[in-house]
């Protein structure tokens, strides 16, 4: 029997749960004794699959997965930049009783939050396997503020909040539906691809442009029920991130990640490469797709890049 969206409480209206905070949706997406695995990729069921594949009409499918070598230039401490190293058959297995030929193989080694990724449920404190497949919605952000004469920077700390996410979606006219894929450009990798002294100067300061992190935004987030959200940042909220009090917070403050990942069990996607979807977005007013996304198939992953695909 098919998961019953409909069936899930607001975000206020929520059990509670001893000893956590307001808002944490455990034990909802249990069945029959079963202690759920997938979160809200629940609300992916067959009918609102069925219903993203409408959104194929144009024949057009948009990678947003960043080169895995994307980030190697700024060198981030503890997280080992991408390595390939390509394999001469004859020599690596030498040992083999029989004749290679003339044959290569190649290897890969990287952290899985160097580029592109999926946060899974067990990356930020407290996996599916197969394909996500649903309907994508982009909240292009950065070309809303760059329209509106918005003053705004990938690297600037700037906080998206629920009014400007609305105000983006009413101005692109963009209508969310339960099961949807949140997608949001901040046009930080573009910013990675092509730096400049200033915006090095920038990102010395580890300031990042996203979400803001607060109770609203995540209470938002619910009662949308969307299946997932990615951005372009590396942190899909804005960092620092401002303590309950006002006070600036450090990584263990950042409230999104703990709602999402914690108590929501909604994956987080960060670092896509949304600068082609923006742009045939854009050409076509028309800002939802269908999107496929095949983790790797690996049990026990903290993060996997997405292998995620847009198509029109």
């Amino acid at each position: 029997m098919a998961f019953n969206i409909s069936s899930v409480p607001d975000f206020d209206d929520l059990p509670e749960v001893k000893g956590m905070p307001k808002g944490c949706a455990w034990g909802v997406f249990d069945r029959d004794g079963e202690k759920d695995q997938v979160g809200t990729l629940n609300f992916l069921t067959p009918d609102v699959v069925r219903n993203a594949a409408l959104e194929v009409k144009d024949g057009v499918s948009i990678s947003l997965n960043w080169p895995l070598n994307a980030m190697n230039k700024l060198n981030i401490p503890g997280r080992l930049a991408a390595q390939h190293k390509i394999l001469y058959i004859p020599e690596s297995m030498a040992a083999l009783p029989f004749e290679q030929g003339k044959s290569w193989d190649d290897e890969l080694s990287f952290n899985t939050q160097c580029s592109s990724q999926w946060d899974s449920l067990c990356h930020f404190q407290h996996q599916h396997s197969g394909c996500i497949a649903g309907r994508g919605v982009l909240i292009d952000y950065a070309s809303y503020a760059e329209e509106k004469g918005i003053e705004f920077h990938a690297f600037d700390g700037n906080r998206i909040t629920v009014e400007d996410l609305e105000a983006c979606a009413a101005y692109q006219k963009v209508d969310f539906q339960p099961g949807d894929i949140l997608i949001v450009r901040t046009g930080a990798t573009e910013v990675v691809d092509n730096m400049n002294p200033a915006d090095l100067g920038k990102m010395a300061a580890a300031k990042l442009t996203g979400l803001h992190g607060c109770e609203e935004t995540a209470r938002w987030l619910w009662n949308k029920r969307f299946a997932a959200a990615a951005s372009d940042s590396n942190s899909f909220e804005a960092y620092p991130p401002l303590k309950s009090d006002g006070s600036i917070g450090g990584m263990k403050d950042l409230v999104l990640h703990m709602y999402c990942l914690n108590m929501f069990g909604m994956s987080i996607g960060e670092l896509w490469d949304l600068k082609e979807l923006a742009r045939y977005c854009k050409e076509k007013k028309r800002y939802s797709f269908m999107i496929t996304s095949t983790p790797l198939n690996q049990p026990g992953l903290i993060g996997s890049p997405p292998n995620a695909l847009a198509i029109f």
